[in-house]
């Protein structure tokens, strides 16, 4: 599946019933990569809802999921230069969100290996940022002990989801484990 916007990694032994719980919410696709699904869903919002609501009915679902990441914006990309520069052009539509604020980027890789490499460009995000919000004169600082947001990057080969999580949001959704 090629137009993906939800990452999922499952616990060992349970993909099958993983796959199960995730076809009743969206369309779901097995990846290359050990225990890693790819979804579609029309609404990642509603989809997140959806999920925290069947988990809390089921609570042992928990050990069945491992994390699961909708993406509210996703492309494809070819060279870690597209790479940066989609996540940089969707990064900077959140800055009214980050806006004296806290928070730090992650990236979460599946494939290219050692041509896509997870620090680097999340400290590259980081710092573009941290320099058009204070430019805006609304600065903000990195944090990684409760931050206020997370832009979280999760990528399958060549192709990457990002979303933006408070810290609402991630007491909100447990399944989403950015960290």
């Amino acid at each position: 599946m090629r137009d993906w916007n939800v990452v999922a990694s499952v616990h060992e032994e349970q993909f099958g019933r993983a796959r199960a719980i995730l076809q009743a919410l969206g369309t779901v696709k097995r990846t290359v990569f050990h225990n890693v699904l790819v979804m579609k869903v029309r609404d990642v919002r509603a989809f997140a809802d959806r999920l925290a609501e069947t988990i809390a009915a089921q609570p042992d679902l928990a050990g069945t999921l491992s994390r699961v990441v909708p993406a509210m914006n996703a492309f494809d990309f070819h060279t870690p230069e597209e790479f940066d520069a989609a996540a940089m052009a969707i990064a900077k539509a959140w800055l009214p969100q980050l806006a004296n604020r806290s928070f730090h980027v992650r990236l979460h890789r599946r494939g290219l290996k050692g041509l896509l490499v997870s620090q680097p460009h999340e400290q590259s995000l980081d710092r573009a940022l941290l320099t058009a919000l204070e430019a805006a004169g609304t600065p903000a600082r990195i944090s990684f002990d409760d931050p206020d947001a997370v832009i979280d990057i999760e990528t399958v080969g060549n192709r990457a989801g990002l979303s933006l999580w408070t810290r609402e949001d991630l007491k909100r959704y447990p399944f989403l484990r950015v960290d």
